[in-house]
């Protein structure tokens, strides 16, 4: 038995940093760490400029070093921290860094680290796109479990054979389970429920979607085997 989802993108857009990636919270951290001293009396609007400036101050190097520790906490060790601190002023960590559940983190860290540097660190980017599904009521209750899996399934039904998330996962997709899913859509919000649509925000990397961007309106018929999605 086969479900059948038809697919309408809605809107499709590049983006520089995430929303809500780092608050002023963040950057009154941040400035603790760089010891710039008092900030209490140091209006909102200023604290990022202000934390710019102070990662500026430093080597590159180090002041990547000092964002890796404050986003990753322990889980880097020094080995890592140090060789991470160079390669990712060439490399575009977000994209190949093995662990996939770091990709986000990865990339709001060359982020700050790009604007702090004025381009010393790779240009980060990602896409912000939404989409409307279309389908009967078993095809939407689908989504209240791992909606990243079914998502991420039904979405490259309308990308080329070729395109990158189609190669590299290509057991993945015609499995039930999916488990780098959740770390591939970085942000997934439901935007509109309907009785037989649904409206999904979406944020990723341009590295795995960049060619939904010239997708049309398609359908997605998808055997209901590989719809099993864990709980």
């Amino acid at each position: 038995m086969n479900t059948h989802f038809k697919v309408e993108p809605l809107s499709f857009k590049t983006i520089n940093e995430l929303p809500n990636s780092w608050t002023t919270k963040d950057y009154s951290n941040l400035l603790e760490v760089l010891d710039y001293g008092d900030t209490a009396n140091i209006m909102k609007e200023e604290l990022k400029d202000l934390c710019l400036i102070s990662l500026s101050d430093n080597l590159p190097e180090d002041a990547a070093q000092i964002i890796l520790k404050y986003i990753f906490k322990d889980k880097l060790n020094r080995g890592q921290l140090d060789n991470l601190s160079h390669e990712m002023q060439e490399e575009k960590m977000w994209e190949e860094y093995a662990d996939l559940s770091m990709h986000e983190n990865f990339f709001n860290a060359t982020q700050i680290l790009y604007e702090a540097f004025n381009g010393k660190f790779p240009h980060p980017e990602a896409v912000n796109f939404k989409v409307r599904i279309t389908s009967d009521t078993f095809g939407l209750e689908l989504f209240k479990h791992n909606p990243e899996a079914l998502l991420i399934k039904i979405l490259t039904k309308g990308m080329p054979d070729n395109t990158l998330i189609k190669r590299l996962f290509k057991d993945q997709l015609i499995k039930g389970s999916f488990k780098e899913a959740k770390d591939i859509l970085w942000q997934l919000k439901m935007e509109e429920v309907k009785e037989k649509s649904l409206v999904f925000d979406i944020i990723t990397s341009l590295y795995w979607f960049k060619d939904f961007k010239y997708s049309s309106p398609f359908e997605a018929i998808i055997n209901n085997e590989i719809l099993i999605v864990q709980k």
